[in-house]
């Protein structure tokens, strides 16, 4: 194979002659190369390849670079502007020179016409002349491969616009997520280019992008495809990366670009070439991503790349919309999800083997403005637990309050207040849960319907810098289970009745034999044992009544 950076001249002619007076021409042509390439070409001589039939010379630019073509009309396989074709078929992109003979000039011109960039006639020729004839023909030929992206570049930008235009129209007329998305994918594979298109979401609690939808040519593409954010190969490709740093992300050639690696044969058996992954964010909150697959190399221009991102924006604001009105009409709340780095590192690294997993269901502000914890632990001992939780800084101590065949229940109380908890009060919401496993300690928050989120989501990061946004959804509560609603039982409560009661029931106060003291738990809410009495009896006392006066 030659060397793409030697300047390589393809003579297709059958006369041994013309052959030798066309080399010893070029033998000493310094000057076409430096024409060429000023910057990389100094002191080449150009490299002459000659072959007698066109079949061979065609075959040769299968697997060599060429830059330009010397190419004789009349040959032993190949006769007239036949010949002119079948070279321009094989090789599109570069230049080609007719030779002729002295009664061929139509010939030529006609050859230009077919698509060669200059002719000359042999008995004619000098080495000044053809060095000039070859520059010009690769000039001229560059300047056309110019104007013909540019042109195709301004159809392709020409049509997505169009198509960014219906998408604003289908966002006009969308009535919930799942419709909008599933129209925007199908105006994307209408176009010729696309082959492709789906949009994903990162899935609840996990660090999989999961298909919601498609359109077009997949072939079973996403069954075979596992997108993640994480540390893993699957993180690697565009589409994980524009989900992690909220950039779009294109690839120009799937056949060599190294991001595509895990997935580029299962791309090529489909015609995909190149692709781009659009994170659909709006006011800092990730709603997905969308991916679409073109059917040929370098499909996607800076405008293109432009017009896709704005596209990016306007679905994440119709999202945004759609979920606003949905979560104002409809039985639900507003759940944000938050990825805590660097916090409570000895059981995320115990979950990170799969050995355990860890949920906190339930946070009980005290009276000294720290936090008592109450969840369940799976695959530790009691002993483990402890240990553990006495590696947190923030953590006072934990306990097993509860032995289960599966799981244990566990207590834990902070040390001081926990500013990502504060901050959430204070906007109306509250800490639905918290997960440690597969190595990640993941927290839900949930909202009353209608709240905006970016306000929040700006002051949890502030406040604490481990807290790292991954996603919102909207959730549906059951009848008396909406944030912010109260049952029956729960208006007869003050706050303080409602903590005590709340904590001696987690806290195994009510079981026989008691998992804990009244003294144990005045100790944890930080009030007197007489105070937690009093507050404890009254709250029984409520309960009674609501049971028994219905």
């Amino acid at each position: 194979m030659t060397d793409p950076t030697d300047f390589t001249a393809l003579l297709i002619e059958d006369n041994p002659g013309d052959a030798r007076l066309i080399r010893e021409m070029l033998r000493d042509a310094e000057e076409l190369p430096r024409r060429v390439d000023p910057e990389t070409s100094a002191g080449q001589v150009p490299q002459l390849h000659h072959e007698s039939r066109l079949s061979d010379g065609l075959s040769y630019f299968e697997d060599h670079h060429v830059d330009v073509v010397l190419l004789d009309l009349n040959l032993p396989d190949s006769s007239g502007l036949e010949t002119v074709s079948a070279t321009v078929e094989a090789a599109p992109e570069t230049p080609i020179v007719v030779l002729t003979g002295f009664d061929d000039r139509q010939a030529g011109v006609e050859a230009i016409e077919q698509g060669a960039q200059d002719y000359l006639v042999k008995d004619e020729v000098t080495s000044s002349s053809l060095v000039r004839s070859l520059h010009y023909a690769i000039e001229r030929k560059s300047k056309e491969i110019e104007r013909k992206r540019h042109r195709e570049e301004l159809e392709s930008l020409h049509r997505l616009n169009r198509i960014s235009q219906d998408v604003t129209h289908i966002v006009i007329n969308a009535t919930s997520r799942d419709s909008l998305e599933q129209r925007v994918c199908e105006r994307l594979v209408d176009a010729e280019e696309y082959l492709f298109a789906w949009i994903g979401r990162l899935e609840q609690g996990g660090n999989r992008v999961v298909p919601e939808t498609s359109a077009g040519i997949e072939d079973g593409y996403l069954d075979e495809t596992e997108v993640t954010v994480d540390d893993t190969e699957t993180a690697e490709g565009p589409t994980a990366t524009a989900v992690e740093t909220e950039r779009l992300q294109a690839v120009q050639d799937i056949a060599n670009d190294p991001d595509f690696e895990s997935w580029r044969e299962m791309a090529m058996e489909r015609g995909y070439r190149s692709s781009i992954a659009v994170p659909i964010v709006h006011d800092d909150l990730r709603y997905g991503v969308l991916n679409v697959y073109a059917s040929s190399p370098e499909a996607f221009s800076e405008p293109q790349k432009e017009t896709f991102a704005r596209l990016g924006d306007i679905v994440g604001h119709a999202i945004s919309a759609i979920e606003r009105k949905n979560a104002l009409v409809s039985d639900a709340v507003l759940e944000l999800e938050f990825r805590l780095n660097g916090v409570a590192t000895p059981l995320v690294d115990r979950s990170g083997d799969g050995d355990c997993a860890v949920r906190i269901d339930r946070f009980i502000r005290t009276d000294d403005e720290a936090h008592l914890l109450y969840g369940n632990v799976s695959g530790l001992s009691a002993e483990e637990f402890q240990a553990a939780a006495a590696e947190i800084g923030v953590i006072d101590r934990g306990r097993i309050v509860e032995e289960g065949p599966e799981e244990r229940a566990f207590e834990a109380i902070t040390t001081e207040p926990v500013s990502l908890i504060e901050t959430v009060v204070t906007h109306s919401g509250r800490v639905q849960s918290a997960t440690i496993d597969d190595g990640e300690f993941r927290l839900v928050v949930e909202l009353p319907r209608g709240r905006g989120t970016r306000k929040l989501v700006t002051e949890v990061e502030e406040t604490c810098p481990s807290a790292e946004f991954v996603a919102q959804r909207t959730a549906e509560r059951e009848e008396g289970q909406f944030l912010g609603q109260q049952s029956p039982v729960e208006r007869r409560l003050t706050e303080k009745q409602q903590t005590a009661l709340e904590t001696a029931f987690r806290a195994g106060y009510f079981e026989w034999p008691r998992t804990s003291t009244g003294e144990e738990i005045s100790e944890r809410l930080g009030i007197a044992p007489a105070t937690f009495g009093q507050h404890l009896r009254t709250a029984e006392r409520k309960v009674f009544e609501a049971l028994f006066e219905s």
